[in-house]
Protein backbone atom coordinates (compact mmCIF):
# COMPACT_ATOMS: atom_id res chain seq x y z
CA UNK A 1 0.00 0.00 0.00
CA UNK A 2 2.74 2.66 0.72
CA UNK A 3 4.81 1.64 -2.50
CA UNK A 4 1.82 2.60 -3.93
CA UNK A 5 1.11 6.01 -2.30
CA UNK A 6 4.46 6.66 -3.53
CA UNK A 7 4.08 5.95 -6.87
CA UNK A 8 0.52 8.07 -6.56
CA UNK A 9 2.54 11.28 -4.84
CA UNK A 10 5.44 10.65 -7.84
CA UNK A 11 2.87 10.52 -10.70
CA UNK A 12 1.06 13.78 -9.02
CA UNK A 13 4.09 15.75 -9.29
CA UNK A 14 5.27 14.71 -12.68
CA UNK A 15 1.46 15.82 -13.48
CA UNK A 16 1.52 18.90 -11.74
CA UNK A 17 3.60 20.94 -13.95
CA UNK A 18 1.65 20.19 -16.65
CA UNK A 19 -1.58 20.64 -15.04
CA UNK A 20 -0.22 24.09 -13.29
CA UNK A 21 0.80 25.30 -16.74
CA UNK A 22 -2.43 24.30 -18.95
CA UNK A 23 -4.44 26.37 -15.73
CA UNK A 24 -1.91 29.58 -15.70
CA UNK A 25 -2.36 30.19 -19.50
CA UNK A 26 -5.29 32.20 -20.27
CA UNK A 27 -8.16 31.14 -22.44
CA UNK A 28 -8.02 33.86 -25.31
CA UNK A 29 -11.32 35.26 -27.32
CA UNK A 30 -10.44 37.57 -30.48
CA UNK A 31 -13.90 39.94 -31.38
CA UNK A 32 -14.03 41.36 -33.94
CA UNK A 33 -16.65 43.66 -35.53
CA UNK A 34 -17.08 45.01 -39.17
CA UNK A 35 -17.68 48.05 -40.77
CA UNK A 36 -17.47 50.02 -37.75
CA UNK A 37 -15.41 53.45 -37.24
CA UNK A 38 -13.21 54.47 -34.84
CA UNK A 39 -15.53 56.29 -32.62
CA UNK A 40 -18.61 53.99 -32.85
CA UNK A 41 -18.09 52.55 -29.56
CA UNK A 42 -18.56 54.57 -26.03
CA UNK A 43 -14.85 54.38 -24.49
CA UNK A 44 -14.29 55.68 -28.08
CA UNK A 45 -16.41 58.50 -28.05
CA UNK A 46 -19.58 57.62 -29.49
CA UNK A 47 -23.04 58.16 -28.11
CA UNK A 48 -24.02 54.68 -28.75
CA UNK A 49 -24.27 53.11 -25.65
CA UNK A 50 -21.87 50.33 -24.87
CA UNK A 51 -21.45 49.39 -21.38
CA UNK A 52 -20.13 45.98 -22.27
CA UNK A 53 -17.57 46.94 -24.31
CA UNK A 54 -16.85 50.31 -22.21
CA UNK A 55 -16.53 48.20 -19.05
CA UNK A 56 -13.96 45.80 -20.95
CA UNK A 57 -12.15 48.59 -21.57
CA UNK A 58 -12.32 50.67 -18.13
CA UNK A 59 -10.64 47.57 -16.90
CA UNK A 60 -8.57 46.86 -19.52
CA UNK A 61 -6.16 48.94 -21.86
CA UNK A 62 -7.63 50.55 -25.00
CA UNK A 63 -4.95 51.54 -27.51
CA UNK A 64 -5.65 54.98 -29.33
CA UNK A 65 -3.30 53.91 -32.28
CA UNK A 66 -3.74 50.32 -33.29
CA UNK A 67 -4.14 50.23 -37.07
CA UNK A 68 -6.28 47.74 -39.12
CA UNK A 69 -5.69 47.04 -42.67
CA UNK A 70 -8.37 48.77 -44.51
CA UNK A 71 -11.00 45.84 -45.50
CA UNK A 72 -12.14 43.27 -44.13
CA UNK A 73 -10.12 40.34 -46.16
CA UNK A 74 -6.65 42.19 -45.80
CA UNK A 75 -7.64 42.52 -42.26
CA UNK A 76 -8.98 39.30 -41.88
CA UNK A 77 -5.50 37.62 -43.53
CA UNK A 78 -2.89 39.65 -41.53
CA UNK A 79 -5.07 38.95 -38.08
CA UNK A 80 -5.10 35.32 -38.54
CA UNK A 81 -1.35 35.00 -39.90
CA UNK A 82 0.49 37.66 -38.38
CA UNK A 83 1.89 38.38 -41.63
CA UNK A 84 1.21 41.23 -44.27
CA UNK A 85 -1.94 40.54 -46.20
CA UNK A 86 0.15 39.71 -49.28
CA UNK A 87 1.98 37.23 -47.94
CA UNK A 88 -0.87 34.86 -47.01
CA UNK A 89 -2.40 35.27 -50.30
CA UNK A 90 -4.68 37.81 -49.92
CA UNK A 91 -3.45 41.47 -50.45
CA UNK A 92 -6.97 42.33 -52.42
CA UNK A 93 -10.05 40.55 -51.71
CA UNK A 94 -11.04 36.67 -51.63
CA UNK A 95 -12.57 34.68 -53.61
CA UNK A 96 -16.40 34.26 -53.49
CA UNK A 97 -19.37 31.95 -55.05
CA UNK A 98 -19.03 33.29 -58.24
CA UNK A 99 -15.93 34.35 -60.15
CA UNK A 100 -12.60 33.63 -58.36
CA UNK A 101 -11.07 35.04 -61.30
CA UNK A 102 -12.13 38.67 -59.99
CA UNK A 103 -10.00 37.84 -57.17
CA UNK A 104 -7.35 35.56 -58.28
CA UNK A 105 -5.16 37.68 -60.34
CA UNK A 106 -1.79 35.43 -60.82
CA UNK A 107 0.52 36.34 -58.48
CA UNK A 108 1.40 35.03 -54.97
CA UNK A 109 0.30 38.85 -53.25
CA UNK A 110 -2.99 37.78 -55.01
CA UNK A 111 -4.77 34.71 -55.14
CA UNK A 112 -7.96 35.12 -52.85
CA UNK A 113 -7.31 32.39 -50.09
CA UNK A 114 -4.97 31.65 -47.57
CA UNK A 115 -2.04 30.07 -48.72
CA UNK A 116 -0.03 27.40 -47.34
CA UNK A 117 3.67 29.46 -46.63
CA UNK A 118 1.24 30.90 -43.67
CA UNK A 119 0.02 29.36 -40.62
CA UNK A 120 -2.94 30.59 -38.37
CA UNK A 121 -3.92 31.49 -34.72
CA UNK A 122 -5.59 28.52 -35.02
CA UNK A 123 -3.01 26.04 -36.36
CA UNK A 124 -0.55 27.61 -33.96
CA UNK A 125 -2.62 27.98 -30.53
CA UNK A 126 -4.26 24.02 -31.48
CA UNK A 127 0.06 22.92 -31.32
CA UNK A 128 0.58 24.13 -28.06
CA UNK A 129 -3.07 22.65 -26.62
CA UNK A 130 -6.05 24.93 -26.65
CA UNK A 131 -9.45 23.91 -28.16
CA UNK A 132 -9.51 26.44 -31.01
CA UNK A 133 -13.74 27.91 -31.86
CA UNK A 134 -14.73 30.01 -34.21
CA UNK A 135 -18.21 31.69 -34.97
CA UNK A 136 -19.10 34.45 -37.95
CA UNK A 137 -17.65 35.23 -41.11
CA UNK A 138 -14.68 33.91 -42.57
CA UNK A 139 -13.91 35.67 -46.38
CA UNK A 140 -10.75 34.29 -46.66
CA UNK A 141 -11.33 31.41 -49.19
CA UNK A 142 -14.60 29.39 -49.71
CA UNK A 143 -13.97 27.66 -53.30
CA UNK A 144 -12.62 24.20 -51.92
CA UNK A 145 -12.74 22.46 -48.70
CA UNK A 146 -9.07 23.25 -47.65
CA UNK A 147 -9.83 26.73 -47.51
CA UNK A 148 -12.53 26.51 -44.70
CA UNK A 149 -12.16 27.28 -40.94
CA UNK A 150 -11.62 23.52 -40.42
CA UNK A 151 -9.18 23.14 -42.42
CA UNK A 152 -7.25 25.81 -40.92
CA UNK A 153 -6.86 25.03 -37.58
CA UNK A 154 -10.26 25.37 -35.96
CA UNK A 155 -11.89 22.10 -34.24
CA UNK A 156 -15.44 23.91 -34.32
CA UNK A 157 -16.97 26.53 -36.85
CA UNK A 158 -20.99 28.20 -37.17
CA UNK A 159 -20.78 30.95 -39.71
CA UNK A 160 -20.62 32.46 -43.30
CA UNK A 161 -17.83 31.63 -45.18
CA UNK A 162 -18.64 35.30 -48.11
CA UNK A 163 -18.76 39.01 -47.35
CA UNK A 164 -22.03 40.63 -46.52
CA UNK A 165 -25.21 38.96 -45.74
CA UNK A 166 -28.63 38.53 -44.39
CA UNK A 167 -28.94 39.23 -40.71
CA UNK A 168 -32.14 37.86 -40.28
CA UNK A 169 -32.24 34.81 -43.30
CA UNK A 170 -28.85 34.34 -44.71
CA UNK A 171 -29.31 32.11 -47.81
CA UNK A 172 -27.61 31.29 -51.54
CA UNK A 173 -24.72 32.34 -52.07
CA UNK A 174 -24.14 33.79 -48.42
CA UNK A 175 -25.48 30.99 -46.56
CA UNK A 176 -25.27 29.78 -43.11
CA UNK A 177 -22.38 26.57 -42.05
CA UNK A 178 -21.81 24.77 -39.48
CA UNK A 179 -18.81 22.68 -39.69
CA UNK A 180 -17.72 21.82 -43.04
CA UNK A 181 -21.76 21.63 -44.33
CA UNK A 182 -24.10 24.19 -45.45
CA UNK A 183 -27.26 25.02 -43.84
CA UNK A 184 -30.67 25.84 -45.32
CA UNK A 185 -31.66 29.77 -44.61
CA UNK A 186 -33.14 29.55 -41.08
CA UNK A 187 -36.46 30.51 -39.53
CA UNK A 188 -37.85 32.08 -37.18
CA UNK A 189 -36.37 34.88 -35.28
CA UNK A 190 -33.13 34.41 -36.43
CA UNK A 191 -30.19 36.92 -35.87
CA UNK A 192 -26.60 36.67 -37.26
CA UNK A 193 -25.30 38.91 -34.14
CA UNK A 194 -27.29 36.86 -31.63
CA UNK A 195 -26.70 33.43 -33.16
CA UNK A 196 -23.36 33.48 -33.30
CA UNK A 197 -22.25 34.27 -29.79
CA UNK A 198 -25.26 31.73 -28.87
CA UNK A 199 -23.18 28.99 -30.78
CA UNK A 200 -19.88 30.70 -29.46
CA UNK A 201 -20.81 30.41 -26.28
CA UNK A 202 -22.08 26.65 -26.65
CA UNK A 203 -18.76 25.70 -28.38
CA UNK A 204 -17.22 26.94 -24.62
CA UNK A 205 -19.73 25.15 -23.18
CA UNK A 206 -19.97 21.80 -24.76
CA UNK A 207 -16.03 21.36 -23.90
CA UNK A 208 -15.44 18.95 -21.95
CA UNK A 209 -11.93 19.16 -20.16
CA UNK A 210 -9.86 21.80 -18.34
CA UNK A 211 -7.82 22.59 -21.46
CA UNK A 212 -7.28 26.31 -22.28
CA UNK A 213 -9.41 27.55 -25.50
CA UNK A 214 -9.03 30.49 -28.34
CA UNK A 215 -12.41 31.83 -29.76
CA UNK A 216 -12.84 33.99 -32.45
CA UNK A 217 -15.85 35.67 -32.41
CA UNK A 218 -16.17 37.72 -36.21
CA UNK A 219 -19.37 39.49 -36.08
CA UNK A 220 -20.87 40.64 -39.89
CA UNK A 221 -22.18 43.62 -37.94
CA UNK A 222 -22.14 46.60 -38.36
CA UNK A 223 -21.71 45.75 -42.11
CA UNK A 224 -24.55 46.39 -44.56
CA UNK A 225 -27.17 45.89 -44.96
CA UNK A 226 -28.79 47.48 -42.54
CA UNK A 227 -31.26 45.61 -41.23
CA UNK A 228 -31.71 45.28 -36.95
CA UNK A 229 -33.91 44.34 -33.99
CA UNK A 230 -37.03 46.41 -33.35
CA UNK A 231 -36.42 46.89 -30.12
CA UNK A 232 -33.15 48.13 -30.41
CA UNK A 233 -34.06 50.25 -33.13
CA UNK A 234 -36.38 52.02 -31.24
CA UNK A 235 -34.14 52.86 -28.29
CA UNK A 236 -32.35 55.49 -30.54
CA UNK A 237 -35.53 57.23 -31.71
CA UNK A 238 -34.43 61.23 -32.59
CA UNK A 239 -31.55 60.53 -31.55
CA UNK A 240 -29.83 61.51 -34.88
CA UNK A 241 -32.16 63.83 -35.91
CA UNK A 242 -29.53 66.64 -34.96
CA UNK A 243 -27.27 65.13 -38.03
CA UNK A 244 -23.81 63.87 -38.63
CA UNK A 245 -22.05 67.49 -37.95
CA UNK A 246 -23.39 67.67 -34.66
CA UNK A 247 -22.90 64.04 -33.67
CA UNK A 248 -19.11 64.77 -34.60
CA UNK A 249 -18.51 67.41 -32.80
CA UNK A 250 -20.09 65.68 -29.98
CA UNK A 251 -17.98 62.48 -30.09
CA UNK A 252 -14.75 64.33 -30.89
CA UNK A 253 -15.23 66.62 -27.57
CA UNK A 254 -15.50 63.53 -25.83
CA UNK A 255 -12.55 61.78 -27.37
CA UNK A 256 -10.93 64.78 -26.14
CA UNK A 257 -12.16 64.74 -22.78
CA UNK A 258 -11.33 61.18 -23.10
CA UNK A 259 -7.62 61.39 -23.66
CA UNK A 260 -8.22 59.06 -27.09
CA UNK A 261 -7.20 62.30 -28.64
CA UNK A 262 -4.70 64.50 -27.94
CA UNK A 263 -5.45 68.53 -28.38
CA UNK A 264 -3.01 68.69 -31.38
CA UNK A 265 -5.72 66.84 -32.98
CA UNK A 266 -8.02 68.61 -34.76
CA UNK A 267 -11.24 67.43 -35.75
CA UNK A 268 -10.94 66.63 -39.70
CA UNK A 269 -12.96 69.33 -42.22
CA UNK A 270 -16.25 66.96 -43.52
CA UNK A 271 -15.21 65.28 -46.54
CA UNK A 272 -16.14 67.05 -49.87
CA UNK A 273 -18.19 64.36 -51.15
CA UNK A 274 -20.99 65.50 -48.16
CA UNK A 275 -23.12 68.42 -47.74
CA UNK A 276 -23.42 70.48 -44.49
CA UNK A 277 -26.46 68.79 -42.96
CA UNK A 278 -28.20 71.89 -42.56
CA UNK A 279 -28.33 72.09 -46.57
CA UNK A 280 -29.99 68.56 -46.85
CA UNK A 281 -34.28 68.91 -47.38
CA UNK A 282 -36.25 68.07 -44.34
CA UNK A 283 -37.38 64.42 -45.83
CA UNK A 284 -33.60 63.56 -46.53
CA UNK A 285 -32.80 64.62 -42.59
CA UNK A 286 -35.52 62.34 -41.94
CA UNK A 287 -34.55 59.38 -44.01
CA UNK A 288 -31.23 59.55 -43.49
CA UNK A 289 -31.49 60.09 -39.83
CA UNK A 290 -32.92 56.24 -39.32
CA UNK A 291 -30.58 54.68 -41.05
CA UNK A 292 -28.04 56.11 -38.78
CA UNK A 293 -30.61 54.68 -36.09
CA UNK A 294 -30.80 51.62 -37.41
CA UNK A 295 -26.72 51.46 -37.95
CA UNK A 296 -26.40 52.58 -34.15
CA UNK A 297 -28.83 49.53 -33.60
CA UNK A 298 -26.78 47.17 -35.05
CA UNK A 299 -23.84 48.48 -33.00
CA UNK A 300 -25.16 48.15 -29.67
CA UNK A 301 -26.42 44.70 -30.75
CA UNK A 302 -22.93 43.57 -30.59
CA UNK A 303 -22.22 45.21 -26.99
CA UNK A 304 -25.36 43.20 -25.65
CA UNK A 305 -23.65 40.06 -27.12
CA UNK A 306 -20.36 41.08 -25.54
CA UNK A 307 -21.97 41.47 -22.76
CA UNK A 308 -24.08 37.81 -22.97
CA UNK A 309 -20.73 36.09 -23.42
CA UNK A 310 -18.45 38.12 -20.63
CA UNK A 311 -21.50 36.86 -18.90
CA UNK A 312 -20.77 32.83 -19.65
CA UNK A 313 -17.16 32.91 -18.77
CA UNK A 314 -17.88 34.64 -15.54
CA UNK A 315 -20.14 31.48 -14.71
CA UNK A 316 -17.75 29.50 -15.65
CA UNK A 317 -15.50 31.21 -13.58
CA UNK A 318 -12.68 31.55 -15.86
CA UNK A 319 -13.47 35.41 -17.05
CA UNK A 320 -10.13 36.35 -15.14
CA UNK A 321 -8.00 34.46 -17.12
CA UNK A 322 -9.38 35.25 -20.12
CA UNK A 323 -7.53 37.71 -22.45
CA UNK A 324 -10.30 39.53 -24.91
CA UNK A 325 -9.46 41.70 -27.46
CA UNK A 326 -11.94 43.80 -29.62
CA UNK A 327 -11.05 45.84 -32.88
CA UNK A 328 -12.89 46.52 -36.04
CA UNK A 329 -11.94 45.09 -39.34
CA UNK A 330 -11.47 48.42 -40.87
CA UNK A 331 -12.75 52.33 -40.56
CA UNK A 332 -16.59 52.88 -41.59
CA UNK A 333 -17.90 52.30 -44.89
CA UNK A 334 -19.14 54.42 -47.07
CA UNK A 335 -20.21 52.10 -49.95
CA UNK A 336 -22.04 52.29 -52.52
CA UNK A 337 -20.29 55.71 -52.04
CA UNK A 338 -23.50 58.08 -52.06
CA UNK A 339 -23.91 60.82 -49.76
CA UNK A 340 -27.42 59.65 -48.33
CA UNK A 341 -26.80 55.81 -48.36
CA UNK A 342 -27.27 52.82 -50.86
CA UNK A 343 -31.07 50.92 -51.61
CA UNK A 344 -34.45 52.13 -51.52
CA UNK A 345 -35.74 53.46 -48.17
CA UNK A 346 -38.06 50.78 -48.53
CA UNK A 347 -35.37 48.08 -47.92
CA UNK A 348 -34.12 48.76 -44.65
CA UNK A 349 -34.81 45.64 -43.16
CA UNK A 350 -35.75 43.53 -45.74
CA UNK A 351 -34.66 39.84 -44.63
CA UNK A 352 -34.57 38.68 -48.09
CA UNK A 353 -31.63 41.22 -49.14
CA UNK A 354 -28.14 41.44 -48.97
CA UNK A 355 -27.16 44.06 -50.92
CA UNK A 356 -25.59 47.66 -49.73
CA UNK A 357 -28.57 49.19 -47.76
CA UNK A 358 -26.50 51.46 -46.31
CA UNK A 359 -26.17 54.74 -44.28
CA UNK A 360 -24.32 56.38 -46.32
CA UNK A 361 -21.03 58.59 -46.78
CA UNK A 362 -22.24 61.34 -44.58
CA UNK A 363 -22.74 59.04 -41.72
CA UNK A 364 -19.00 56.83 -42.17
CA UNK A 365 -17.80 60.53 -42.28
CA UNK A 366 -18.54 61.15 -38.45
CA UNK A 367 -18.30 57.12 -37.78
CA UNK A 368 -14.45 57.74 -38.67
CA UNK A 369 -14.33 61.08 -36.02
CA UNK A 370 -12.10 62.51 -35.76
CA UNK A 371 -10.30 61.49 -39.06
CA UNK A 372 -10.51 61.78 -42.38
CA UNK A 373 -11.81 59.17 -45.40
CA UNK A 374 -12.44 55.49 -44.70
CA UNK A 375 -12.74 52.34 -45.30
CA UNK A 376 -10.41 50.51 -48.15
CA UNK A 377 -8.59 53.87 -48.40
CA UNK A 378 -5.14 54.55 -46.04
CA UNK A 379 -6.10 57.40 -44.10
CA UNK A 380 -6.41 57.57 -40.41
CA UNK A 381 -10.29 56.99 -41.06
CA UNK A 382 -9.35 53.95 -43.40
CA UNK A 383 -6.76 51.98 -40.79
CA UNK A 384 -7.41 53.41 -37.33
CA UNK A 385 -9.54 50.48 -34.96
CA UNK A 386 -11.17 51.07 -31.87
CA UNK A 387 -9.24 48.41 -29.53
CA UNK A 388 -9.30 47.20 -26.42
CA UNK A 389 -7.68 44.55 -24.37
CA UNK A 390 -8.91 42.94 -21.28
CA UNK A 391 -7.12 40.33 -19.26
CA UNK A 392 -8.09 40.61 -15.08
CA UNK A 393 -5.43 38.25 -13.69
CA UNK A 394 -2.68 39.19 -16.60
CA UNK A 395 -2.96 42.83 -16.42
CA UNK A 396 -1.16 44.61 -13.68
CA UNK A 397 -1.71 46.97 -11.58
CA UNK A 398 -2.44 50.14 -13.47
CA UNK A 399 -5.41 53.54 -13.63
CA UNK A 400 -8.47 52.76 -14.64
CA UNK A 401 -9.05 53.55 -18.59
CA UNK A 402 -5.51 52.74 -19.32
CA UNK A 403 -4.29 53.86 -22.91
CA UNK A 404 -1.66 53.04 -24.85
CA UNK A 405 -0.27 55.09 -27.64
CA UNK A 406 2.69 53.51 -29.13
CA UNK A 407 1.29 52.75 -33.03
CA UNK A 408 0.65 49.15 -32.98
CA UNK A 409 -0.92 47.19 -35.78
CA UNK A 410 -2.23 43.63 -37.19
CA UNK A 411 0.57 41.16 -37.56
CA UNK A 412 0.95 41.89 -33.66
CA UNK A 413 -1.80 40.01 -32.73
CA UNK A 414 -0.38 36.07 -33.07
CA UNK A 415 3.09 37.17 -31.59
CA UNK A 416 1.23 38.48 -28.58
CA UNK A 417 -0.77 35.37 -28.94
CA UNK A 418 2.18 33.38 -28.95
CA UNK A 419 3.43 34.92 -25.99
CA UNK A 420 0.61 34.52 -23.39
CA UNK A 421 -0.10 30.88 -24.42
CA UNK A 422 3.79 29.64 -24.12
CA UNK A 423 3.44 28.21 -27.92
CA UNK A 424 5.99 28.02 -30.23
CA UNK A 425 5.64 29.93 -34.13
CA UNK A 426 6.54 27.10 -36.84
CA UNK A 427 9.21 27.92 -39.66
CA UNK A 428 7.74 24.48 -41.69
CA UNK A 429 3.86 23.51 -41.01
CA UNK A 430 2.47 19.92 -43.03
CA UNK A 431 5.37 20.15 -45.13
CA UNK A 432 6.01 24.16 -46.01
CA UNK A 433 7.95 26.49 -45.05
CA UNK A 434 6.36 29.51 -43.43
CA UNK A 435 7.13 33.37 -43.64
CA UNK A 436 8.55 34.46 -40.07
CA UNK A 437 6.42 36.70 -38.37
CA UNK A 438 5.86 40.27 -39.44
CA UNK A 439 5.08 42.00 -35.86
CA UNK A 440 6.01 42.20 -32.39
CA UNK A 441 4.15 41.56 -29.15
CA UNK A 442 2.16 43.36 -27.34
CA UNK A 443 2.47 41.61 -24.05
CA UNK A 444 4.60 44.01 -22.03
CA UNK A 445 1.72 46.41 -21.89
CA UNK A 446 0.08 43.75 -19.40
CA UNK A 447 2.95 45.12 -16.81
CA UNK A 448 3.23 48.33 -17.58
CA UNK A 449 6.10 48.07 -19.63
CA UNK A 450 6.38 50.20 -22.85
CA UNK A 451 6.14 48.92 -26.18
CA UNK A 452 9.13 49.06 -28.95
CA UNK A 453 7.78 50.91 -32.00
CA UNK A 454 8.21 49.50 -35.50
CA UNK A 455 10.29 51.25 -37.62
CA UNK A 456 8.73 51.83 -40.48
CA UNK A 457 4.62 49.93 -40.33
CA UNK A 458 3.47 49.32 -44.52
CA UNK A 459 0.08 49.50 -45.85
CA UNK A 460 -1.56 48.82 -49.48
CA UNK A 461 -4.55 47.74 -50.78
CA UNK A 462 -6.20 48.40 -54.41
CA UNK A 463 -3.05 50.69 -55.21
CA UNK A 464 -4.16 52.99 -51.57
CA UNK A 465 -0.55 52.98 -50.03
CA UNK A 466 0.62 54.29 -46.57
CA UNK A 467 4.12 54.04 -44.49
CA UNK A 468 4.49 55.31 -41.00
CA UNK A 469 7.87 55.66 -39.56
CA UNK A 470 7.61 57.35 -35.60
CA UNK A 471 4.94 60.48 -36.26
CA UNK A 472 5.55 60.60 -40.25
CA UNK A 473 3.47 59.06 -42.37
CA UNK A 474 2.94 59.29 -46.24
CA UNK A 475 -0.08 58.13 -48.32
CA UNK A 476 -0.95 58.44 -51.71
CA UNK A 477 -4.22 58.24 -52.81
CA UNK A 478 -4.84 55.61 -55.61
CA UNK A 479 -6.34 58.32 -57.83
CA UNK A 480 -3.37 60.38 -57.98
CA UNK A 481 0.64 60.24 -58.53
CA UNK A 482 2.11 61.63 -55.90
CA UNK A 483 2.83 60.54 -52.23
CA UNK A 484 1.11 63.21 -49.85
CA UNK A 485 3.39 63.67 -46.44
CA UNK A 486 1.87 64.23 -42.62
CA UNK A 487 3.62 64.66 -38.98
CA UNK A 488 0.75 62.73 -36.76
CA UNK A 489 2.09 64.45 -33.82
CA UNK A 490 1.09 67.68 -34.62
CA UNK A 491 -1.46 66.00 -37.54
CA UNK A 492 -3.44 63.35 -37.02
CA UNK A 493 -6.20 64.11 -39.37
CA UNK A 494 -4.04 64.66 -42.05
CA UNK A 495 -4.77 67.79 -43.39
CA UNK A 496 -1.35 69.69 -44.11
CA UNK A 497 0.48 67.88 -46.81
CA UNK A 498 4.39 68.28 -46.32
CA UNK A 499 5.59 66.71 -49.19
CA UNK A 500 7.49 69.55 -50.39
CA UNK A 501 8.65 71.17 -47.42
CA UNK A 502 10.33 67.80 -46.25
CA UNK A 503 11.64 65.78 -49.51
CA UNK A 504 14.42 63.95 -47.69
CA UNK A 505 11.42 62.34 -45.06
CA UNK A 506 9.05 61.57 -48.04
CA UNK A 507 11.92 60.04 -49.73
CA UNK A 508 12.64 58.08 -47.00
CA UNK A 509 9.46 56.60 -46.15
CA UNK A 510 8.79 56.18 -50.20
CA UNK A 511 11.92 53.95 -50.81
CA UNK A 512 11.24 51.54 -47.67
CA UNK A 513 7.97 51.15 -48.76
CA UNK A 514 8.94 50.52 -52.24
CA UNK A 515 11.60 47.64 -50.75
CA UNK A 516 9.00 46.34 -48.76
CA UNK A 517 6.49 46.05 -51.34
CA UNK A 518 9.12 44.11 -53.68
CA UNK A 519 9.70 41.52 -50.80
CA UNK A 520 6.23 40.90 -49.66
CA UNK A 521 4.54 40.36 -53.31
CA UNK A 522 2.67 43.55 -53.15
CA UNK A 523 2.37 44.24 -56.90
CA UNK A 524 -0.98 46.68 -57.08
CA UNK A 525 -3.58 46.26 -59.44
CA UNK A 526 -4.28 49.78 -60.64
CA UNK A 527 -8.19 49.67 -60.95
CA UNK A 528 -10.48 52.42 -62.21
CA UNK A 529 -10.18 55.10 -60.05
CA UNK A 530 -14.05 55.49 -60.60
CA UNK A 531 -14.55 51.95 -59.74
CA UNK A 532 -17.03 51.52 -56.60
CA UNK A 533 -17.01 47.95 -56.57
CA UNK A 534 -18.17 47.11 -53.05
CA UNK A 535 -17.79 44.16 -50.51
Amino acid sequence: MRKIKCIFYSITLLLFPLLSFSQQRPNIILIMADDMGYSDIGCFGSEIPTPNLDRLASKGIRFSQFYNGARCCPTRASLLTGLFPHQAGIGQMTENTTDTSAYHWGTDGYQGYLNHHCVTLAEVLSTAGYHTYMAGKWHLGMQQEDRLPLQRGFEKYYGVLDGAMSYFKPQGGRSLWYMNTKQPPPSGNYYTTDAFTDSAIAFVQEQKDNKPFFLYLAFNAPHWPLQAKPEDIQKFAGMYDKGWDKIREDRYARQQQMGIVTADTKLSQRDTSVRAWDALSGQEKKDVAYRMQVYAAQVSRIDQNVGKLVAMLQSKGVLDNTLIIFLSDNGACPEPYKELGGGAQSDINNPELSTAISYGEGWANASNTPYRKWKRETEEGGISAPFIMYWPKGIGAKEDNSIVTTPSYLPDIMPTFIDVAKANYPTTYKGNSIYPLAGRSLAPVFKGDSLSRHTYMFWEHESWQAVRKGDWKAVKDKKGTAWSLYNLSTDRDEEHNLANAQPAILNDLVTHWDQWAKDNFVFPKHADPNDTKVE
